[in-house]
């Protein structure tokens, strides 16, 4: 068994934010062209319009902000870890978390530890096994100084129930802990109206900073841009000096005409928010028949409740895997992409144990080939009964069911 997958790195492979497949809203890419001509770089941490935009995007959302406790950024990782090495000391995680967290921290030399998460959803540290983790650590000689978690959460697509946020946030705040709120997927929720979305800044803004990508709802992953709000207190402005510091050194500033087009979403035009409905409609449509798909082959996996993607453990498939040589999360990893043809990263690469069968399935790929066919089903009102989604989910199906006969064939005789 490996300990370490061969070949594929952690920081060198990393799987992406879920791509939603689709082409780019034509009113972004008019702001965008129009503000391709400006000759000024935008200054570190944001400009005026931009910071602006985005203190009232927040607004509306509860969060009140100002522009002097606002930092902008080409891309939360980049702001990810300006924070990490602001704030100094061990890093806590959530087990499966985010890809791309814990390598900015290991790159800082920060050790990071995961903890494992309640039954009812990923993202969110269980309360009680955070408390015995930080424990653990300082018992060890460790400085636990920073938790990151992520309400709507990459990459189990659950969404935390606000009764256990608030537990974990307040054993959080009892431990000294400064948290991250990743708020990338907040606004892809699937059911808005039947879903409760609560902030841990919402529930404790003086140790909370909320880190929001674009690339989440707003804007394609190819224009990276980002933003984090900061308490309005003493350590919040020693935090946002520093970490535009960092910022400053990393010369991490966003492009222009991504600028531009960042401060007209975050202004959330009608255009904007439309799009952004009409394709969170349809990535839960899809989200759910693939849920049903591997379900229906006896794997394990949570209903996704936001986002563009599910977790999957096809712990129980192990036997029939097993017969085809796959004996870990990179085995797991490499067999499902050949098979399905598209990428399926294995749980190893969000911080769950390599020996666990588990990958994240994103449903972007699932929407067909060509900018044509992805455009059809944003406007189609059966979108999963075009052919080539129908296509893509029997392939899908197919390729689980296969792997359900196998292990029924293989189980050993009552």
């Amino acid at each position: 068994m490996r300990t370490d997958p061969e070949g594929h790195g952690p920081v060198r492979y990393g799987p992406p934010l879920p791509d939603d497949g689709l082409p780019v809203l034509p009113e972004l890419t008019a702001v965008l062209a129009a503000a391709a001509g400006r000759p000024r770089a935008e200054p570190v941490g944001g400009g005026t319009p931009l910071l602006e935009a985005a203190c009232d995007y927040v607004a509306r959302r509860g969060l009140p902000a100002e522009p002097d406790h606002v930092a902008v950024a080409p891309g939360a990782p980049s702001l990810l870890l300006a924070l990490t090495a602001a704030i100094g000391g061990d890093v806590l995680v959530p087990r499966p978390c985010a890809a791309w967290w814990a390598p900015y921290a290991r790159l800082l030399g920060r050790p990071v530890f995961h903890v494992a998460t309640p039954a009812e959803c990923g993202g969110v540290p269980d309360p009680y096994a955070l408390l015995e983790t930080v424990r653990r650590v300082r018992a060890e000689g460790g400085d636990p100084r920073l938790l990151v978690l992520c309400v709507a959460d990459d990459p189990t697509a659950t969404v935390a129930p606000p009764e256990v946020l608030h537990e974990t946030v307040e054993a959080a705040a009892g431990e000294g802990l400064h948290m991250v709120s990743d708020e990338t997927w907040r606004d892809t929720v699937h059911a808005p109206r039947e879903t409760v979305l609560l902030s841990p800044a919402e529930m404790l803004p003086g140790r909370v900073t909320v880190v929001t990508d674009l690339a989440g709802s707003l804007l394609p992953t190819g224009w990276p841009a980002a933003f984090a709000r900061f308490p309005a207190n003493g350590d919040g402005d020693g935090l946002h000096a520093r970490v535009l510091d960092v910022l400053t050194a990393l010369d991490a500033r966003i492009a222009a005409p991504v600028a531009a087009a960042a401060a007209y979403a975050l202004t959330e035009p009608e255009p904007v928010t439309a799009h952004r409905a009409a394709v969170g409609r349809l990535h839960a449509r899809v989200a759910a028949a693939a849920h049903s798909a591997v379900i229906g082959a006896g794997a394990l996996s949570r209903p996704p409740r936001a986002g563009r993607h599910l977790y999957v453990d096809l712990g129980p498939l192990r036997p029939a895997l097993t017969a085809h040589g796959v004996g870990d999360a990179q085995d797991l990893e490499d067999f499902l992409t050949a098979r399905l043809g598209m990428p399926a990263p294995g749980g190893h690469r969000f911080g769950d144990d390599l020996g666990a069968l588990r990958v994240r399935l994103s449903t972007g790929p699932l929407l067909g080939g060509s900018d044509e066919e992805r455009a059809e089903c944003l406007t189609s009102p059966t979108p999963l009964e075009l052919p080539h989604v129908q296509r893509a989910l029997i392939t899908l199906e197919s390729v689980f069911d296969d792997l359900r006969d196998d292990a029924q064939r293989w189980e050993p005789p009552r």
